[in-house]
């Protein structure tokens, strides 16, 4: 072990012997370590010279005796813990130069820069394309790259099992067809909701790859965005994705909305009451709407009825539900899990 301070086995083995006999002269240490005379002077001469042994006399022939270890070697230990020090401190420099780096490379292929409404309509359309699990969507108004009906990479990805979830902007279901459209995409299995105001545009796919704009849509000009891979803000991205779809209201647009009956009253009003009534598709979809807080015009366009019809059905849903303002039937609505 003590040759990190070099002190040979064998110049070891020689000094714990002489350690053992006290004192001892070159024959007889040849005896006793079965060692050639001329090898043991050799080894004896490297121990006197790293101040481990001494002659008894000044005599050449006298005998030899050991001196203090701690004292011969304590400084030989202390160059080489100081040698030790100094290959541990560029060892630090060299790793820390290794990670800035790493990181400098990771940034390089984790951050990408792309611009152009073209640019970013394919990168939309191949990350669908490869998506094999999951697509998640902040669909603002006004689309930058690709409005609803240009994007049928979506139904291909649902055909062969891709999840999609989808947050919506309310202004959004107020643009003419919107709602049309969301019911396609509802009847081919993507999961709706919508919000008042969303804080980003944003795409993610598999939990692996993020698109988002980098500039707000008032600056104009070309949009550009950030694709981003695998990394701590991809996973702030997916928290920020989760904390939204909590609190987002559910969408339920599978079937059209119909006219009342000609009594002005729809036919099964009478076997509306009580806690257990569960609206129907079209009353679903109409609540769908309420609770994002769109317009009754607006809805009355969107769904192709009349304003009328549309304040009749929700004073009809008031009544099932038991209360007699607007705020109420919200309420009820998710305490009863209506949609």
């Amino acid at each position: 072990m003590l040759d990190v301070i070099g002190l040979t086995p064998a110049e070891e083995e020689l000094y714990r012997c002489l350690l053992q006999l006290t004192t001892a002269r070159i024959d007889e240490l040849a005896h006793r370590l079965h060692r050639p005379r001329e090898q043991v002077v050799a080894q004896v001469e490297a121990l006197r010279t790293k101040g481990l042994v001494q002659p008894t006399d000044t005599d050449p022939d006298a005998p030899l005796r050991p001196t203090a270890p701690d004292v011969a070697l304590g400084a030989a230990l202390l160059r080489r813990q100081e040698d030790l020090e100094a290959a541990r401190r560029r060892v630090t420099q060299l790793a820390e130069e290794y990670r800035s780096g790493l990181r400098r490379h990771h940034v390089d292929h984790l951050v990408e820069v792309i611009t152009g409404t073209r640019v970013l309509r394919d990168r939309l359309r191949d990350l669908q394309n490869s998506a094999r699990t999951e697509v998640l969507w902040f669909c603002r108004a006004n689309p930058l790259a690709m409005a609803g009906p240009e994007n049928v990479e979506e139904f291909d990805a649902l055909a062969r099992g891709v999840s999609y979830r989808a947050i919506y902007e309310r202004d959004m279901l107020l643009e003419p067809g919107a709602l049309v459209d969301l019911a396609k995409g509802i009847a081919a299995g993507e999961q709706a909701r919508v919000l008042d105001r969303l804080p980003v545009r944003l795409a993610i796919v598999d939990a692996r790859t993020a698109i988002c704009p980098l500039v707000p849509d008032r600056d104009g000009g070309e949009p550009s965005a950030a694709v981003i891979g695998r990394s701590q803000l991809l996973d702030a991205l997916l928290a920020l994705f989760d904390s939204h779809w909590r609190t987002a209201t559910p969408l339920r647009l599978e079937d059209p909305l119909t006219e009342p009956a000609t009594d002005g009253r729809r036919a099964d009003a009478d076997d509306r009451p009580g806690d257990g009534y569960q609206p129907d598709a079209d009353e679903a979809r109409l609540l769908s709407l309420f609770v994002a807080g769109v317009p009754d015009k607006s809805i009355a366009s969107q769904l192709g009825v009349s304003r009328r019809t549309v304040q009749r059905r929700l004073a009809d849903l008031m009544a099932a539900a038991g209360v007699d303002t607007r705020p109420g039937l919200a309420f009820q609505v998710a305490r009863r899990g209506w949609i």
